[in-house]
C-alpha cells in the first residue's frame, strides 16, 4: 500500500478549474459561447445548459436566512 506524502488537500495545487468571474469574457468549457444566465452561485450557459460556479460565491461566506411567515402563538381565553 503507497502512502502519499501530501498532508492534505490544496486547492491550489489541483490545477485549472472553470469559474465563471465577474467582468471578464467568459466562454462557455462545452460550446466556446459567452451567453450567460447569472444566478446567486452558479452561471448557466444559454446554449448549452454548462453550470459554472461563480468566482464571487467563494468570497462570501454562506449564511442560512430564516423567514418566519406564520404569527406568534399568544394563548390567551377567547371569549364567546
Amino acid at each position: 500500500m503507497r502512502r502519499s506524502n501530501i498532508a492534505g488537500f490544496d486547492p491550489a495545487r489541483r490545477g485549472y478549474h472553470a469559474m465563471y468571474r465577474e467582468n471578464e469574457i467568459n466562454h462557455c468549457p462545452g460550446c466556446g459561447r459567452t451567453h450567460w444566465i447569472i444566478g446567486r452561485t452558479l452561471a448557466e450557459c444559454g446554449f448549452c445548459a454548462t453550470a459554472l460556479p461563480l468566482s464571487e460565491s467563494f468570497r462570501q461566506p454562506a449564511a442560512a436566512v430564516f423567514i418566519s411567515r406564520s404569527r406568534p402563538h399568544v394563548h390567551t381565553a377567547f371569549a364567546a
